[in-house]
């Protein structure tokens, strides 16, 4: 523990988790692993995050998912057929139960589904398309959309069913919400059919899972239990690798690769990640918030390609990035939609800036902010700083608010929305542009959730007519059109500043052998204790 003895008094917390699990019974395969956050709560339909949802992907499970090669797999649904253009009919896996012995049938996934729906869920998107529910027997239903659905399998990967009877005797059907504080009892109990249980449960300091004896399914893992220990600090996190605190963690710090590689015991995973990490705009109040104008600078497509062009998204790669990131052009990487790699940024160019800036009538620049998490995306706050100082130079000096990602979803999100400018990253639901488009392009509209991450609150009639099109067309080519119109309207008008798509990079200790997925999902069910 000499590693710990000059630690502020502020991270004490996370030496007695990781001073737990050290404690864990040596002859049993524990597996102990941290990553950036604390699990706010463990509702499964309350988030959008990929933390959270990895991990809860160990406890709950869909009808669909993805396997590590991102191909789709059926998982409590054992197949499924269109019936119709619009009739898709599900047949579910027989002898699955929940953890607490309850049955797994059509009634849990019709609750599921509409407990998605349900207006404070963070997922409703993903469940917008149906207009009818029809339950054949007790392992078939019929799912009736309004229009032709042709990637409905693809966006329920993350929806994870619920035990009806369960969620109803503790008063569960709603959803967790941080934004609204709605705490539902599923929030802090766990109840699904993965194949592990959570057996503990401290929140902000761990979360203990066990195999779950009754799982239907083979698996590969020799696990006897596993230790989630959030620990915010980066450098925290790496000492508590290499001294063998823990076993494994994600994301390494760039600028810590070489040593974990270098360290006997310890080893980094690295591949390219499907999520964009972009910067977005207040574009729909007047007078723009922590901005000194008196009116809306973002409102003006010629302020937002200032900012853009700005940025030297090539200095970040190389400076922050270590080259483990791709610049981005737009909100979607190449490897989920290919036509995305025709498209080039607007060039960096910070003379043609300030010219923007002259002529919209800010010759002088202004002063603003960005909020930036601090412990949610590969290098987020450093990244941030860049941007700010290479703003600087083109005459807009920005105050950066940095914070813990709990607290930044809860300034960023609706309703509170507290920014002029801020940062995000997005994986697209399903791995298709649909989730794009509908959440982060369309025009607000609280009835059907579109436009609910839209947190800049534009709007452009045509996006919401192309939403509307992709949503039901089945023709490829056609579809695909559709969605680079859309891309290409995003990128001309700067809605947003895509920066780049980060790379996942994992830690492991030697002797643990670990699945990693461009999806940054880490199941358990495919980790091994070598040794």
């Amino acid at each position: 523990m000499k590693l710990y003895q000059t630690i502020a008094s502020s991270t004490l917390a996370t030496v007695v988790a990781v001073t737990f699990a050290a404690q864990v019974q040596a002859q049993e395969n524990v597996l102990r692993w941290s990553s950036q956050s604390a699990l706010a709560n463990i509702d499964p339909h309350g988030t959008t995050t990929a933390l959270p949802l990895s991990i809860f992907s160990n406890v709950y499970e869909p009808l669909v998912g993805l396997n590590s090669d991102m191909e789709l797999v059926p998982v409590l649904a054992e197949s499924w057929e269109v019936v119709n253009p619009t009739t898709w009919r599900f047949k579910l896996r027989e002898g699955v139960t929940f953890h607490n012995g309850n049955t797994f049938n059509a009634d849990d996934v019709i609750f599921s589904m509409e407990r998605v729906g349900n207006r404070y869920s963070f997922l409703r998107d993903r469940v917008s398309m149906i207009e009818e529910m029809v339950r054949v027997d007790d392992y078939t239903i019929e799912f009736i959309t309004r229009e032709p659905y042709p990637i409905l399998p693809q966006m329920w990967t993350s929806i994870y069913m619920m035990d009806k009877e369960w969620a109803e005797e503790n008063d569960a059907t709603v959803p967790s919400n941080s934004v609204e504080n709605i705490e539902s009892y599923a929030g802090q109990h766990s109840n699904g059919t993965g194949p592990f249980r959570i057996t503990e449960r401290v929140p902000e300091t761990r979360t203990v899972f066990e195999p779950f004896a009754d799982y239907w399914d083979e698996v590969e893992h020799n696990l006897d239990r596993v230790v989630y220990i959030p620990i915010t600090q980066d450098g925290t996190r790496v000492a508590a690798l290499l001294s063998g605190e823990i076993d494994m963690m994600y994301p390494v710090p760039i600028q810590d690769i070489e040593r974990l590689q270098s360290n006997a015991g310890t080893d980094v995973l690295i591949q390219p990640e499907l999520r964009t990490i972009m910067l977005g705009m207040d574009q729909n109040r007047d007078v723009a918030l922590h901005t000194n104008t008196g009116d809306n600078p973002f409102k003006d497509r010629r302020v937002r390609q200032a900012v853009y062009q700005a940025i030297n998204i090539d200095a970040i790669q190389d400076r922050i990035m270590n080259g483990l990131s791709e610049p981005a052009a737009t909100l979607i990487s190449p490897l989920l939609f290919p036509p995305a790699g025709e498209m080039e940024r607007h060039p960096f160019d910070p003379e043609a800036s300030r010219a923007l800036l002259a002529e919209a009538g800010y010759p002088d620049g202004f002063q603003t902010a960005l909020v930036c998490p601090n412990n949610r995306y590969v290098n987020d706050e450093r990244t941030c700083q860049a941007v700010t100082s290479m703003l600087a130079r083109v005459g807009i000096e920005v105050e950066l608010r940095t914070m813990n990602v709990t607290q930044y979803w809860g300034v960023v999100g609706r309703p509170v929305q507290d920014f002029a400018m801020y940062m995000m990253g997005w994986t697209p639901g399903g791995l298709d542009s649909y989730s794009v488009l509908f959440n982060l392009m369309g025009s607000w509209d609280e009835e059907s959730g579109r436009g609910r991450i839209n947190n800049g609150d534009f709007a452009n009639d045509r996006i919401d007519e192309i939403i509307a099109l992709v949503e039901s067309e089945t023709d490829t080519e056609i579809r695909d059109a559709l969605i680079m119109e859309a891309y290409q309207i995003v990128h001309d008008e700067v809605y947003y500043l895509p920066l780049h798509q980060q790379t996942v990079v994992w830690g492991v200790r030697d002797g643990i052998a670990v699945t990693q997925r461009a999806d940054d999902y880490f199941q358990f069910r495919t980790a091994r204790f070598t040794d």
